[in-house]
């Protein structure tokens, strides 16, 4: 169940090669293999990686200033898609050309538009500013699961399982778990979603808040997490902790962190993760930074082992119902919004034919 007029993320900018470099950036998305170009301008351009002639990746081509010749039969690509050279052939049919996606780059997410081009609108864009501001620093991750995107979402929309499948790390409580999450639909002005809200007070330091400050034995912190989950499927979080009895106001004493976090689907059965935990840029150094890079990558390879295990559970017997429980608010809602979507999408796909 794919939402294909929305912007999913292909890369981190730093994944894409300088305009002048031999190197080629291929991903695919939505089962599309897409190739991505660095212009010379500095842009970026987003061509389907397939020439039109035998259909062979243009990405086991050259590049050649802004256009791509494909390595089987030299076919030559500008960055608009359109066949400008085919050696030995005079005259270039019109039906020679490649598909080109809409791509644009904010705060260091490259998003590509795998719908109609004509309602790719930059408004839909989700705001993860923390990936590019001064006031925070993170290093930038990237995860590959063999498992469908949706499963995923799950995981991300019910944070009960930091209790047991992040025990030593993220969590540190089974108060996590405890804790009630509250659940309100989001709207525009960008993409729909839900936000969730969980608080959890009273509860002992998780272990990787003491490489961001020290704390006395036995510290008790009121935790928080604040985030929105917005279709297609991006968590943009607030999070922390404040030792118990500091005012709410007071952050003094707190650990801070903005999280941005989106998953594009690969194909049915893949997804790609793109992540980052940001701290305040003038709270630590970037032994900092690495330290909670590295303990976010334990915790997801936690959740991807997790996850994936699930997943081969499921394939030995599709039909097995899953049982609903209380703590699954946040997830079926989210669900019945991309449901909604996907319909909503498709009717007007049928309309138009």
């Amino acid at each position: 169940m794919w939402l294909r007029n929305c912007w999913y993320v292909i890369a981190w900018d730093h994944e894409i090669p300088a305009a002048g470099s031999p190197e080629l950036f291929t991903r695919t998305v939505l089962g599309e293999p897409v190739l991505v170009i660095r212009r010379e301008s500095g842009e970026f351009a987003a061509l389907e990686d397939r020439c039109c002639h035998r259909l062979a990746p243009l990405s086991k081509g050259r590049r050649e200033g802004d256009c791509v010749r494909c390595g089987y039969h030299g076919l030559k690509f500008d960055a608009q898609g359109l066949c400008v050279d085919a050696p030995g052939i005079p005259i270039i049919p019109e039906k020679a050309r490649v598909r080109t996606y809409p791509i644009v780059n904010k705060n260091r997410w490259v998003f590509v538009w795998m719908g109609d081009p004509a309602k790719a609108d930059p408004a839909l864009l989700p705001d993860n500013f923390s990936c590019d501001h001064p006031d925070w620093k993170h290093k930038p991750g990237y995860l590959h699961y063999d498992t469908p995107y949706l499963l995923i979402c799950d995981n991300l929309l019910d944070f009960s399982h930091l209790s047991y499948v992040h025990e030593k790390t993220l969590g540190g409580s089974t108060a996590i778990a405890q804790a009630k999450a509250e659940t309100e639909r989001v709207d525009g002005p960008g993409m729909p979603g839900v936000k969730v809200t969980r608080r959890v007070p009273n509860v002992p330091v998780p272990p990787y808040y003491r490489k961001m400050r020290s704390f006395t034995e036995g510290a008790l912190l009121d935790r928080w997490f604040i985030y929105e989950f917005l279709l297609p499927g991006t968590l943009l979080m607030n999070s922390g902790g404040r030792p118990v009895g500091d005012p709410p106001d007071d952050l003094s004493n707190a650990v801070r962190l903005h999280s941005c976090q989106t998953l594009t689907p690969e194909t049915e059965t893949s997804t790609h993760y793109f992540f980052e935990q940001s701290h305040p840029s003038n709270q630590g150094d970037d032994s900092l930074t690495e330290g909670i890079f590295q303990s976010i990558v334990t915790a997801f390879e936690e959740d991807r082992d997790m996850i994936t295990a699930q997943h081969r559970n499921i394939l030995r017997d599709p039909a097995k119902a899953m049982v609903p429980l209380p703590i699954d608010g946040a997830l079926v809602q989210f669900r019945r919004i991309l449901s909604q979507k996907v319909a909503a999408e498709s009717g007007q796909a049928a309309s138009a034919s």
